[in-house]
């Protein structure tokens, strides 16, 4: 008995070995792929007065924000929700780019995963606004 139960644990020892490394595997192909993916510059000039809302997820991490508009400016950058690992520093960058009126600010140095998270839900919400303008 004692022997069965012992293979058991091994194989599950095992098995959980190798989805940890599956997952870390995925986790290091997504921060390649994150780190060469564009953050758009939009011209905040084109939007009108509002509040939007915009999201982005790549796996670990996912950000969803609230940017509110005021007089072709931005004057605000809620961050509704924000799933990471050890990315909580980068929530700072909501005030970087307030105060540079800009996506294209400095990522948080040990944050840079959620840095580009949340900076590409910033870009969903303001291009996602242009856009709906346009329309008009």
């Amino acid at each position: 008995m004692k022997k069965k139960l012992l293979k058991v644990l091994a194989v599950l020892a095992v098995l959980a070995a190798i989805a940890f490394g599956a997952m870390w595997l995925k986790i290091e192909a997504n921060e390649k792929k994150l780190a060469t993916l564009p953050v758009a510059e939009v011209d905040v000039a084109e939007i009108p007065d509002g509040v939007y809302r915009g999201s982005f997820s790549f796996f670990p991490v996912s950000a969803e924000v609230e940017v509110t508009v005021a007089n072709h400016a931005i004057s605000g950058i809620k961050l509704l929700e924000h799933m990471h690992a050890r990315g909580a520093a980068a929530e700072v960058i909501v005030e970087k780019v307030k105060d540079a009126q800009s996506l294209e600010v400095d990522l948080v140095s040990g944050a840079t995963f959620s840095s580009k998270v949340i900076l590409k839900a910033i870009e969903d919400a303001l291009v996602e606004a242009a856009a709906k303008n346009r329309q008009k």
